[in-house]
């Protein structure tokens, strides 16, 4: 029988970690949080856990997961999720402008997922145990409006398996969990000096003609014991990021505080919103503006940015209706709690031979996180970066059962496995870059995250 929509109001009164916090321990339980100052781009907060079916990359195989049914294939991820996502819920329901997400793929897409759709080397070291993909297909999912504060439940199938998912959820209570803490100091994947060395090369890849920007990172990592999801509420309080994510996979755990767009995908309308350019925000309200202002008019920074802007009109023209391609906003200051940052806005139109998956793999990984030309600076990158990315660089987000796509790029993001909690810091390199200034700025980035996970170390 075709599955068919149901949207059911749910208690309103319940907050939006509380209600979380109800089933964050289990595998496959996913946040999508759209915190900070209400606007176009976090309107609804989405809860999910419990998915059908799971789809796991690693390397050249994804791993599908059915109840006990578990089946391995080397053929295209985005192109499996698809028709996955249509195998169990349908075709494509109806544009619906009212809810976001009414079901469908929900999850992780890593930075390295890119090498099944780029030929690149493999010299960064593998020593984080996060897939490549990491997505579950859902046939309901809560969603609340972050205006009015009211919540709705989406659910495919029939009257009862909604009375079911309903009764489920009412089952569902607060574990009690360990307190979070850290174990030992955060240390850098790379020493000033290497940094500088790297930095250099960088600056010589440049003056050579291979590329025009190089992303460079260096990587934070510490021990911490204890429950995540206690890290990730202090971390969301403090910075407030419209794209905040928290991902509980079955060995590991992604905490997002990104406030970059990557993708979205709305009636065949696409968008993306760049960040390329950064300040630290300031205590004095008079010198913070002035931070602001100097960034605005910065020929650096937006001669950077608009470097990463020609790379994504590149890479959405690829699969979008010709001449729909435009730049409605060119190198808008945007605050948030750590630091100014200088955005653009990019839209275009779907061409009617595509769907989301499509559109998501033209764009993967997104450019303003590598460098231009794409390819080329994720090669320099494999080579000066010691460690894989993971999925930091990478993407969290949804691609809903009625075309809707959204993702963030996973920057301020960190990854707690093994024992282990990892956070990256980097930007965008180009010829006129001072490296006490790019190296300054990594720690920028991090200001409302490193610092206050030190204030929960063991005693």
């Amino acid at each position: 029988m075709k599955p068919t929509l149901h949207i059911h109001h749910f208690d309103h009164q319940t907050a939006l970690h509380a209600l979380f916090a109800r089933l964050h321990h289990q595998p496959w339980a996913m946040l999508l949080e759209s915190a900070g100052p209400q606007g176009a781009d976090n309107r609804f907060d989405i809860i999910s856990a419990d998915p059908l079916a799971t789809l796991q990359t690693e390397g050249p195989l994804t791993w599908i997961t059915r109840g006990e049914q578990c089946l391995s294939f080397d053929t295209d991820p985005l192109t499996l999720l698809a028709q996955w996502q249509r195998d169990l819920l349908g075709e494509k329901a109806p544009h619906c402008d009212e809810l976001p997400f009414i079901g469908g793929a929900l999850g992780l897409f890593g930075y390295d997922l890119g090498r099944r759709f780029e030929r690149l080397p493999t010299l960064a070291a593998q020593d984080v145990s996060v897939p490549d993909m990491a997505v579950g297909i859902y046939d309901w999912a809560l969603l609340r409006n972050v205006a009015s504060g009211a919540w709705q439940l989406v659910h495919w199938g029939d009257e009862a398996g909604l009375h079911r998912r309903l009764q489920w959820l009412a089952a569902q209570h607060e574990m009690p969990t360990p307190p979070f803490a850290l174990q030992s100091e955060w240390r850098s994947n790379m020493s000033r000096a290497e940094y500088g060395e790297k930095f250099a090369r960088v600056q010589a890849y440049l003056s050579a003609g291979d590329c025009y920007q190089i992303n460079l990172t260096q990587r934070f990592s510490a021990a911490y014991c204890g429950d995540e999801w206690q890290a990730y509420q202090v971390l969301s309080r403090a910075n407030r990021a419209p794209f905040s994510a928290f991902v509980r996979l079955p060995q590991s755990a992604i905490l997002s505080l990104s406030p970059e767009r990557f993708l979205l995908l709305d009636d065949r309308h696409i968008e993306t919103k760049p960040i390329k350019g950064t300040r630290p925000r300031l205590a004095d309200p008079q010198q913070d503006q002035a931070s602001a202002l100097e960034l605005a008019g910065a020929d650096k920074d937006r001669s950077e940015n608009l470097m990463i802007v020609d790379l994504l009109r590149n890479d959405i023209g690829r699969v979008s209706r010709p001449g729909s391609v435009s730049v409605p906003s060119l190198f808008a200051v945007e605050s948030f709690p750590a630091v100014h940052h200088l955005v653009s806005t990019i839209h275009g139109e779907l061409d009617s031979r595509w769907q989301a998956v499509d559109l998501l793999r033209a764009c993967f990984p997104g450019g303003s996180i590598t460098g231009a030309p794409k390819i080329r600076a994720m090669e320099i990158i494999e080579e000066l970066e010691p460690q894989r990315r993971n999925a930091y660089c990478g993407s969290i987000g949804y691609l809903s059962q009625h075309g809707r796509m959204d993702t963030s790029i996973c920057i301020r993001t960190l990854i707690a496995a093994d024992g282990q909690l990892h956070c990256w810091a980097g930007g965008g390199v180009i010829a006129d870059s001072d490296v006490d200034s790019e190296y300054q700025e990594t720690y920028d980035k991090v200001a409302r995250i490193l610092p206050l996970l030190e204030t929960l170390k063991s005693r």
